[in-house]
């Protein structure tokens, strides 16, 4: 199957929107274990065990890296970028995202780094190419 630059860059900010929530499974899933109490669902956190914590933190950390990919991706599309570059950059995006919230809940902090520094890397390639592709 062969997607185009242009499909794989809106299919990863799909994505990405998706591993934003992945996260949250865990914390929900830890909810589910305390006792979840509806009332005061915010109020629960202090009793969450500490992956449950890292979880709502990488979840949090997720809507902050999303908005600069997706502007990044969204500047690459409608500059019209099809470089293999940009096919690498959203990949790499993507699979650092994953790993980035895994290694969080797991408290690996020095593999955690190096995925939010490859997930940042991503979005500043797509934002080079996409001012490259206006001049």
């Amino acid at each position: 199957m062969n997607f185009s630059v242009h499909a794989v860059l809106l299919y990863s900010i799909v994505g990405a929107v998706v591993l934003t929530y992945a996260p949250f499974l865990v914390v929900g899933f830890a909810r589910f274990q305390s006792g979840y109490d509806q009332s005061a669902p915010r109020a629960m956190f202090d009793k969450l065990p500490d992956y449950a914590k890292r979880a709502t933190w990488a979840h949090q950390n997720c809507f902050e890296a999303l908005t600069i990919f997706t502007a990044a991706a969204l500047m690459a599309f409608v500059t019209g970028v099809e470089s293999d570059w940009a096919l690498f950059a959203a990949i790499a995006f993507l699979i650092s995202r994953l790993f980035y919230s895994v290694f969080y809940i797991l408290n690996v902090p020095i593999l955690r780094s190096l995925m939010f520094a490859v997930g940042s890397l991503s979005g500043y390639v797509l934002f080079g190419l996409s001012l490259l592709a206006v001049n």
